[in-house]
């Protein structure tokens, strides 16, 4: 029997000219495997059409936008992680569900290796590598342009040569990743740190400079969920489609920063995310009046530990299911509402409310009705400064010999 390979396929260039590259390469079957992780562009169907003309057995294709949405954005949301106080681990949670479907799709097509389209330089190498070793131990896994020399330069004159069903173009120097938590874009001109975006790489975001009239938005969360957005109930993925346009349009959620890579290379990238952008920053707000404080100091430790795991490629080790469990307990009386203005690339909250609230006016307020005993202030500041004070002595003592 013929050996099958199951590649995850994008429809691009690279993943197009690996299904024959493969084939040629190891005499193997190849099975290419799309997901939708709510990315836009082509339909899945064109896709596996393309992918089929490109010489594949089986094209398999999944709409896993919702489970995108509900099992992985939301988890990153809860977290508010940003990957070096930054990145919003765009490109790192839409690898596992890949993962997963990748190895579903091995089970069912009887293939005994997964291959993937990533360079030897990357992050995603290691995300797919390391998530098909935990859920497929017995899978090998392949990459074509890493492990095959499938170069740019060849992809293009082998798909020339072959006439497979794509455009090929040398002029497009940017590497872009996108599903509907965010985009990233990288290399090309990108490389010289000092050199500017350009307005011709975003595509989610509209130039902040000059943006429309500010757009008051009011999210509801339940437990730590968007569950309504003005009003409106919505699932998770409306959720964030609905704020990638609406920020987007603000130009919200634009993010140039040089990133410190799995693989010990620093590396400039542009993220595009303004959804996950302005969602972070309101359940944060939300989190604000209704976490403990020492809990809320804590969570903030865990969600960046949890952002390092993700990022890392750790998506399924018993670390981050540990923290997982955490950050869920954190959520319990995350409900409310969190209302905020989206105006030229910032979103700003300027109001929050919650049954499951924290804040006291009671206790806060400095007007009559002020609940706060401030007598028992000094007492507290004597003790609370006790062991620094004793401390502090014993240096006096200690110097005075």
């Amino acid at each position: 029997m013929t050996e099958r390979i199951v590649l995850a396929y994008s429809g691009g260039l690279d993943t197009s000219v690996a299904i024959g590259w493969i084939g040629e390469a190891t005499g193997a079957e190849v099975i290419a495997v799309a997901v939708d992780v709510g990315q836009g562009g082509e339909s899945l169907e064109t896709i596996r059409q393309r992918a089929l003309g490109c010489g594949a057995v089986e094209a398999y294709v999944a709409d896993a936008s919702d489970e995108f949405a509900d099992e992985y954005c939301m988890p990153t949301l809860k977290a508010n992680a940003l990957y070096q106080g930054h990145y919003p681990l765009v490109s790192a949670i839409s690898r596992p569900v890949i993962v997963k479907h990748l190895v579903k799709a091995a089970r069912e097509f009887g293939a005994t290796t997964v291959a993937h389209g990533c360079t030897g330089k990357g992050n995603d190498q290691v995300r797919f590598e390391v998530g098909i070793q935990t859920l497929g131990p017995d899978l090998k896994c392949i990459a074509p342009v890493r492990d095959l020399a499938l170069t740019r330069d060849k992809a293009i004159a082998f798909a020339e040569e072959k006439g497979l069903p794509i455009e090929t173009t040398k002029k497009n120097p940017y590497s872009i990743d996108q599903n509907v938590w965010g985009r990233a874009v990288e290399t090309g001109y990108l490389e010289d740190i000092w050199n500017a975006p350009t307005k011709d790489i975003y595509d989610y975001t509209a130039t902040p400079e000059f943006p429309p009239a500010p757009d008051e938005v009011t999210i509801s969360f339940e437990a730590g969920v968007p569950v309504a957005i003005d009003g409106v109930r919505v699932t998770s993925l409306q959720a964030i489609k609905e704020l990638n346009r609406r920020a987007g349009a603000q130009g919200v959620g634009r993010i140039d920063v040089v990133e410190d890579r799995l693989v010990g290379i620093k590396s400039r990238e542009i993220y595009e995310a303004p959804g996950a952008m302005a969602l972070i920053t309101a359940h944060k707000h939300l989190e604000d009046i209704t976490i403990e404080r020492e809990q809320a100091r804590f969570k903030a430790t865990v969600g960046q530990r949890w952002a390092e795991l993700v990022y890392d490629g750790q998506w399924f080790s018993p670390l981050k299911r540990s923290l997982d469990a955490f950050i869920e307990d954190t959520q319990k009386y995350v409900s409310g509402d969190i209302r905020m203005v989206l105006h030229g690339g910032q979103a700003i909250v300027n109001g929050r409310r919650s049954e499951t609230s924290l804040y006291d006016f009671d206790l806060a307020t400095y007007d009559t009705g002020d609940t706060f005993d401030q007598s028992m202030a000094r007492g507290f500041i004597e003790l609370w400064g006790m062991s620094a004070k004793v401390a502090s002595g014993r240096d006096i003592r200690v110097a005075g010999k």
